[in-house]
């Protein structure tokens, strides 16, 4: 078992090889003067079960071709099976055509792993789990229900008025889930989106009044939903306002939007490394899903069951 990493998120990978007791092996992923990809695995490979983590965070398209050169490198050096360990996987909110003449990118990159060479992906909350068969060879989609309920447990007196709250309907799934692990009851924020990246909370479905609410969500990136969100619930009565995110994109202004906002803490894994400003932040935290994904990657290694992490 061998583990490679990019620079996407080198603490992750690091955290992981920790987790399984085992170094990361010896690579260079560097940049020639005109910002192409070179890579150079500096270890024996051959007929090895390896395992290269990279999230596909900003910036977006040179994490991406780093994880496709890679995989192509150790293809080409005779791996036994390559397993790309994806824990964000990007263009995953393109995964279907919202209007005439726009790309299914999230299939695309799909293809592009494929054709590069990997045999297994290992990845974690998909932003639509229809995305693992957009891939033509065996695909784990990790949950991190577990490590955030365990979080929520720890933090909050589940068992005294904390109500589990989806920011739009399309993730009712997801949060009905956590709700479910921690025996809380599910309230709805119905948004309406006017145009990307802008978002109108319309109102509030269940009743909120004196409970302390916790939004749950697989994205956080302008931060604008969650903030208006918060707000919405304040005034139909919550106590306070938290939210558990998987993946802490935060772009442009978003750490500062969550700073200024009324919530009282934004908690996200680190499926994307922290940025200086989201690690200084007063109310936001970061949790590891290194333990998770490592334990998954030993139990794919060993030929065991996946599944059985989350029954």
């Amino acid at each position: 078992m061998k583990l490679v990493s990019g620079n996407s998120n080198r603490a992750l990978a690091e955290a992981i090889a920790a987790y399984l007791n085992l170094p990361l092996t010896k690579s260079v992923v560097r940049r020639f003067a005109d910002m192409e990809v070179f890579v150079e695995i500096q270890e024996n490979v051959r007929g090895e079960d390896v395992f290269v983590i990279q999230s596909t965070s900003y910036p977006a398209n040179d994490h991406l071709m780093e994880t496709l050169i890679i995989i192509d490198a150790l293809r080409r050096a005779s791996a036994r099976r390559i397993t790309a360990v994806i824990p964000y996987f990007g263009y995953a909110r393109q995964d279907r055509k919202p209007g005439a003449r726009t790309p299914i990118s999230a299939k695309l990159v799909a293809n592009l792993m494929v054709t590069a060479g990997a045999d297994r992906v290992l990845t974690l909350d998909l932003h639509a789990g229809q995305i693992q068969g957009f891939f033509d060879i065996p695909t784990d989609n990790l949950f991190a229900a577990p490590v955030l309920t365990r979080d929520i447990e720890q933090h909050y007196k589940t068992s005294n008025g904390v109500m589990v709250v989806s920011p739009d309907v399309g993730g009712v799934v997801r949060a009905r889930a956590i709700a479910k692990r921690i025996g809380a009851d599910l309230a709805i924020v119905d948004k309406r989106r006017e145009r990307a990246g802008e978002s109108e909370v319309m109102n509030i479905i269940g009743d909120v009044s004196g409970r302390s609410c916790i939004l749950v969500d697989d994205i956080v990136d302008s931060a604008g939903t969650l903030c208006n969100a918060a707000e919405a619930l304040l005034k139909a009565g919550a106590t306070e306002v938290s939210a558990y995110v998987t993946h802490g994109v935060l772009s442009g202004g978003a750490v500062a939007r969550v700073s200024a906002s009324q919530l009282k803490e934004l908690v996200i894994t680190d499926s994307i490394q922290a940025t200086e400003a989201v690690r200084v932040s007063h109310n936001i935290r970061v949790v590891s899903i290194a333990p998770l994904i490592g334990e998954a990657m030993r139990r794919t290694a060993e030929e065991r069951s996946v599944s059985s992490l989350f029954d």
